[in-house]
């Protein structure tokens, strides 16, 4: 399998590293040499899409942030806040090898339970999903693309 498979997602110019033969690369966001796997590849390839095309502060970004559900712990791929601190967007990013489909879904509305997040991206790299969450009526809405930061602040 090979890991650095292209995307759907502009090309990127990572510093990477092979350690052993155990390929790294650089996450600008953790500040520290990541271990690639096929979910961590999608993951700093939408990081890279987020400050780049859609102009989120990497300083606003965090990875992998732990939360509790049902008691038990969990790891959120990627939450955006804006400058107040709020959480104004939550990512689950899988492997390319991995379909998006309604269990994906409803892997991130259970998190988006803790978060209460309104717009919730799903993404393997290949596709993409974008939706935002209306809690009053509790329904969602599928987007075309997601917003650029601007927009949301």
């Amino acid at each position: 399998m090979d890991l650095l498979l292209p995307l759907q997602l502009p090309p990127y110019p990572f510093k990477i590293t092979d350690h052993d033969g155990q390929l790294t690369l650089f996450d600008v966001i953790r500040k520290k040499n990541i271990i690639i796997t096929p979910e961590e590849w999608v993951r700093q390839h939408f990081v890279q899409y987020l400050i780049n095309q859609k102009h989120y502060p990497k300083t606003l970004i965090k990875l992998e942030g732990g939360h509790k559900l049902h008691g038990m712990p969990k790891r959120t791929d990627i939450v955006v806040y804006n400058r107040a601190g709020e959480k104004i967007l939550l990512i689950e990013c899988k492997a390319p090898s991995i379909t998006i489909d309604q269990k994906t879904f409803d892997q991130v509305a259970r998190y988006n339970m803790v978060h209460k997040v309104k717009l919730l991206a799903v993404t393997n790299g290949l596709q993409h999903y974008y939706c935002t969450i209306d809690f009053e009526n509790s329904n969602y809405r599928f987007l075309e693309e997601l917003p650029d930061y601007r927009r949301l602040v």
